[in-house]
């Protein structure tokens, strides 16, 4: 039986690849025009050849200008021709494909996994641009809509092919991308200027037609601009295949043919709707997510809050980081508790690190992860000391890192297991997963203490009802945004992965992770010993 909040989202990602709506896609169409997800579906080798990632991007946000559905832009990884491409594609039935803070980010962050894993871009350009009533929040910053180009410029100078197709609209500072891209098409009906007729008119009283201005045909003849002059959207799609298919083949380091789904159903590990913490021996799923063998687990008896080894995926070497699941009882009787780090456990997963990379191993991170130990004894024994060496080893990796969230993902605990501030090449979360900088009841108790001394300030004591009243106000405010959903719409995460999907998610990820090694030596600043 697939868990209710499994379904809930399915139900949530099916409304949101509805984009901006039936009639959206109507006038789409009306055009001459394929929607997004139609280009997407022609490109690609097959129908699951598409690992779409930030599809929840925006979600909840703008609603005061009608919403932003997965923020009018769609990314991912394709298989095109045989060779793995990152697919940038604008979707003109929202809000006519226009940035919000939002696009900028997906894009940015589908140019930096482009970036990070040597994987050539296919932009399907169809933007009327920056929104402009949020154009402050997109134009000027070092990671806003200007670096979206700069990125352009850097990729092209790093020898990662780049390819465009003009299909509707580019206009204003929208033109550079595709113009600094390799390779560069453009529909007949679409349009590619620095400034519309309207605006032309009203600059320096031109009075011009689209044709003119920056038509298909125009920049084919006349500016030279591109380089393939296309009728419609279909001789375009088909062109873009047969450029993808001279470029050099994929050299595959991973089998992502080997089976693809967990041996066990992975529900089993995911808490019911009444549960907060589900005890289980986190051994088990590693079994079940790594290929068929030994797991040599590295220093298994020591530091065991973290579970360390060596396994396989898709043939390929892996090392694992995880949080145990489960109560701990030590050889000298105390008893450590699962998801938290302790001070032998951040010592054993800094050592493990710096020998993955050593042998140049990739490493997947399995979060669900309460902080580290606090305490007297914690602070005497040096925990933040052992975190400061497991931050400074992970920060400092030269292997490509993966990171599942499968639970919680609170405060330090997030950056010592390779949370987004750290560069992993992918990141994802199950349904179940919680983002914050602590646990809610935690949170709550903290965020009250600070309300009652401000209302106590002012001149008002609260009384029991009203106590009561702000406690729950606080614990739904918090508990709303440590939902996943909150953190996939803000991009903290690359993908929302349901159990059944993890295997396949991973193995692709690390397929894609392996293309390419740059050969940096290992090196780490000052450790604390």
């Amino acid at each position: 039986m697939t868990h209710p909040l499994v379904e809930e989202l399915r139900r949530q990602e099916r409304q949101i690849k509805e984009g901006g709506g039936t009639q959206a896609a109507q006038r789409q169409h009306a055009k001459g025009r394929l929607t997004a997800r139609e280009r997407i579906a022609k490109l690609i080798d097959s129908p699951d050849a598409f690992f779409e990632l930030g599809l929840w991007a925006a979600w909840g946000m703008y609603e005061e200008w009608g919403g932003a559905p997965s923020a009018g832009v769609l990314t991912g990884i394709g298989t095109i021709c045989g060779r793995r491409v990152m697919v940038i594609a604008n979707d003109a039935t929202v809000k006519a494909g226009a940035f919000f803070p939002m696009t900028c980010k997906k894009v940015l962050r589908a140019q930096r996994i482009a970036l990070m894993n040597r994987l050539p871009l296919v932009y399907l350009v169809d933007s009327a641009g920056v929104f402009l009533p949020l154009q402050e929040e997109v134009f000027p910053d070092e990671d806003d809509f200007g670096r979206i180009f700069r990125n352009n410029a850097v990729l092209s100078a790093r020898g990662i092919p780049q390819l465009a197709a003009i299909m509707g609209n580019c206009v204003a500072g929208g033109g550079y991308l595709p113009v600094l891209c390799d390779k560069l098409l453009m529909t007949e009906g679409s349009g590619l200027y620095l400034a519309g007729p309207a605006l032309v008119k009203a600059a320096i009283g031109q009075t011009v037609s689209h044709e003119e201005l920056g038509g298909a045909q125009m920049h084919a003849a006349i500016s030279g601009t591109i380089d393939f002059r296309e009728a419609n959207d279909e001789a375009c799609i088909e062109r873009l295949r047969r450029l993808i298919a001279t470029l050099p083949e994929d050299s595959h380091h991973v089998d992502v043919h080997l089976p693809n789904q967990p041996k066990g159903p992975l529900d089993r590990f995911v808490p019911s709707e009444n549960e907060r913490w589900r005890e289980y021996d986190v051994r088990e799923l590693i079994a079940d997510i790594l290929d068929d063998g030994p797991f040599d687990e590295y220093k298994a008896e020591y530091g065991q809050s973290l579970v360390c080894g060596y396994g396989r995926m898709g043939g390929a070497a892996v090392g694992v980081v995880a949080n145990q699941h489960c109560r701990i009882k030590l050889a000298n009787g105390a008893l450590q508790y699962g998801g938290v780090i302790y001070v032998d456990s951040a010592n054993k997963a800094a050592r493990f690190v710096m020998d993955c990379n050593q042998s140049r191993v990739p490493i997947l991170f399995l979060q669900d992860v309460n902080g580290f130990m606090v305490g007297r004894e914690s602070e005497q024994a040096g925990i933040i000391r052992a975190g400061a060496k497991l931050v400074n080893t992970i920060a400092n990796s030269v292997v490509p890192k993966i990171t599942l969230i499968l639970g919680g993902s609170f405060g330090a605990g997030n950056y010592a297991l390779c949370g987004k501030a750290f560069d992993p090449r992918f990141i994802f979360a199950w349904p179940c997963a919680r983002y914050a900088v602590m646990g809610g009841e935690q949170a709550a108790s903290t965020l009250l203490e600070i309300t009652i001394s401000a209302l106590k300030r002012s001149g008002h004591e609260p009384d029991a009802a009203e106590l009561l009243q702000l406690r729950k106000k606080i614990e739904d405010s918090y508990n709303e945004k440590m939902d996943i959903r909150y953190g996939a719409a803000r991009l903290w995460v690359d993908k929302i992965v349901m159990p059944e999907e993890t295997r396949q998610a991973l193995l692709l990820a690390l397929d894609v992770a392996k293309r390419y090694d740059d050969g940096r030596p290992f090196c780490t600043g000052v450790l604390q010993v």
